[in-house]
């Protein structure tokens, strides 16, 4: 008698590829999303939701540039101070890449740079608590 053939490998019930899953874990809007929620319009509603109490904070408390909500005012105003907000802010002084700009570098036009958006830290009204 021979050995038996081993069918499986010791990897039952793990997943192969977890690189994927982190990546996508903590996935935010992208910059030219956030640009769109920069419109003043589509500002006003982000800013003034509805009480929703599936979302953090009950959707009261919400970063604009980053797109995250906060469980209360006082850890907003902290995020408003911190590392990540202002790399964000910064990002979000050149305009959103479009199609147009897209063609220009194919060769379909002269090269024209982008222009910066004027971005500063949206104002928060001290009776949201």
């Amino acid at each position: 008698m021979g050995k038996s053939k081993q069918v499986g490998k010791h990897s039952k019930g793990k997943k192969k590829n977890i690189s994927k899953t982190w990546k996508t874990k903590r996935r935010t809007k992208d910059l030219d999303q956030i640009h769109a929620d920069m419109i003043p319009v589509n500002a006003v509603k982000l800013l003034k939701q509805d009480v929703d109490y599936d979302v953090t904070g009950c959707a009261q408390h919400y970063c604009l540039h980053c797109a995250r909500y906060f469980v209360n005012l006082k850890t907003l105003k902290e995020h408003f101070k911190s590392k990540p907000h202002k790399k964000r802010l910064k990002k979000l002084k050149e305009e959103p890449y479009t199609q147009a700009e897209a063609e220009r570098a194919a060769g379909m036009g002269s090269y024209i740079p982008p222009k910066t958006v004027e971005v500063h830290t949206q104002q928060v009204e001290e009776d949201m608590d």
